[in-house]
């Protein structure tokens, strides 16, 4: 091994570190809410939150163990078909970053755009709460096809662990901002993902749909025109909730969804526009099959 091997190596461990301290921070986060909720008497539906520690669990496990080794596999795969090679350094890292955050950024929205990713993204936005317990709920299903949006980082030469590395900590920065707790912060809100911007976010309000797509910088948003600033009361969920607290249910409602519209196409053309297309789309002749 050689010194810069052995110096990226290293780096690479520091950083892993602190990605390490940032999750057990974000635990604590979440803790200190969870009893200042308790003792102020902060309305909170307490099974919803339930559900989303036991989400948060079952990711954990899967995370760890299966998704994490397909991700993993993935990106080391495809990055020895490139010729194209980013050594790690500080100044990598940094780029890594931004690269990162572009790419959650379209990663997002096209899960909001795309009927099949909406089906499990659309867990993390069911919640009629917005607390920091919401940022745990994510689809048990959602990691193991995520990686592959990281492919055109992997294909510029970014290497995997730096990929998933930075990917990792524009994902971990968003748990802060799950709260009703912080207000407007200013010129803040015009750079970063706050808990303000977010609020929009989740918001099922007509002119809060859609917007606020970023990771840690919402400047993608401004370039790309899905910029919203909070201007009226957020009304948490979805524009038609699911009213269930069952984890599996939570993560699942959406494919039955599907499954549903699928069997009432008549050709295998608009199934699979039903399933892949815009999400809003549905065949015309829907509308006399509801009359």
């Amino acid at each position: 091994m050689s010194f810069n091997e052995l110096l990226a190596l290293l780096e690479g461990a520091a950083v892993m570190q602190y990605v390490a301290y940032f999750f057990v921070f974000n635990l604590s986060l979440i803790g200190i809410e969870l009893l200042l909720d308790v003792f102020t008497t902060k309305e909170r539906r307490w099974n919803d939150t339930g559900a989303n520690v036991i989400i948060f669990i079952i990711n954990q496990l899967l995370e760890k163990t299966l998704y994490g080794a397909v991700g993993l596999v993935g990106l080391t795969l495809f990055h020895s078909l490139t010729p194209l090679s980013i050594p790690m350094n500080i100044w990598t890292w940094i780029l890594a970053f931004f690269a990162a955050d572009f790419t959650y950024y379209w990663m997002h929205r096209l899960e909001h755009e795309h009927r099949i990713l909406w089906a499990s993204h659309s867990v993390h936005h069911s919640s009629e709460d917005y607390n920091l317990t919401v940022s745990m709920r994510l689809s048990i299903v959602e990691s193991l096809f995520e990686w592959m949006f990281l492919l055109p980082m992997i294909f510029i030469g970014f290497a995997p662990f730096q990929t998933l590395v930075t990917l990792i900590f524009v994902v971990q920065y968003q748990t802060w901002i799950h709260t009703e707790r912080i207000v407007k912060l200013g010129w803040l809100d015009e750079v970063f993902n706050t808990p303000s911007v977010h609020r929009v976010h989740h918001g099922s309000n007509n002119k809060y749909l859609d917007k606020n797509y970023g990771g840690v910088l919402i400047i993608w948003d401004k370039l790309f025109g899905t910029f919203q600033r909070e201007e009226e009361k957020v009304v948490y969920g979805l524009t038609k909730n699911i009213k269930t607290n069952n984890p599996i249910k939570i993560n699942f409602i959406e494919y039955g969804n599907i499954w549903r519209d699928v069997k009432k196409c008549k050709n295998w053309r608009d199934k699979l526009r039903l399933i892949f297309g815009a999400l809003e789309w549905r065949p015309s002749y829907f509308e006399e099959q509801e009359k």
